[in-house]
């Protein structure tokens, strides 16, 4: 027996048959998405591995209404980051807005530029109207994201036109393990995603 057929033994196993290393790289190709993008996206937002939520609203002037229901049902103040983002003006009356974000913000709000229907995630542009940092700081992270930016793939992501100084992507909320196995939602990040879906 040869010294890797003694290991494999002592170990209580054999070795794979031949061309099965072979057969895992082939391995099947990924099903395309078809049908409806954005039942495609939600279900894959929604799988426990990300841990996030939705809503849907006709249009932007709705968006209000519907991170106040947010906030009521999460027994949350109405109090939010808005970033200087022109598609967010709307009518806020009645919440308090931060003009700047602090560390443990309890809500944020954000725009999304792309959702990818495959893997439920949120692509983030970064400028002016966009800052970075106030969608890691906020405790419940709540984004607006068109209906008519969900695409189907992560190849269909490529951002066109002008470019922004950064992007990331966002694929439901972080979480990590301790040492003893417990899991620790929002971890490196927000720990509630909220989507909202507009038109």
């Amino acid at each position: 027996m040869s010294a890797r057929g003694d290991i494999l033994a002592k170990l209580g196993t054999t070795a794979p048959p031949p061309g099965a290393a072979d057969a895992l790289l082939a391995g099947p190709v990924r099903p395309l998405v078809a049908g409806d993008l954005v039942a495609t996206f939600l279900a894959a937002l929604e799988l426990p591995a990300s841990g996030a939520t939705h809503d849907r609203i006709a249009d932007l002037a709705d968006l209000p209404r519907a991170v106040g229901a947010y906030l009521d049902g999460h027994g949350l103040a109405r109090a939010v980051y808005l970033p200087p983002d022109p598609r967010l003006a709307a009518d806020w009356s009645g919440f308090t807005l931060s003009p700047a974000i602090a560390p443990n913000e309890p809500t944020v709000l954000a725009v999304a530029r792309l959702g990818i229907a495959e893997t439920g995630s949120l692509v983030f542009e970064t400028g002016a109207s966009a800052p970075m940092l106030p969608n890691f700081l906020g405790l419940h992270h709540i984004v607006m994201l068109p209906v008519a930016a969900v695409v189907a793939h992560l190849e269909d992501a490529a951002l066109p036109g002008e470019q922004p100084r950064a992007h990331y992507w966002v694929t439901g909320v972080s979480g990590t393990t301790d040492i003893e196995g417990q899991y620790i939602r929002g971890a490196h990040g927000p720990r509630f995603l909220h989507v909202v879906l507009a038109g």
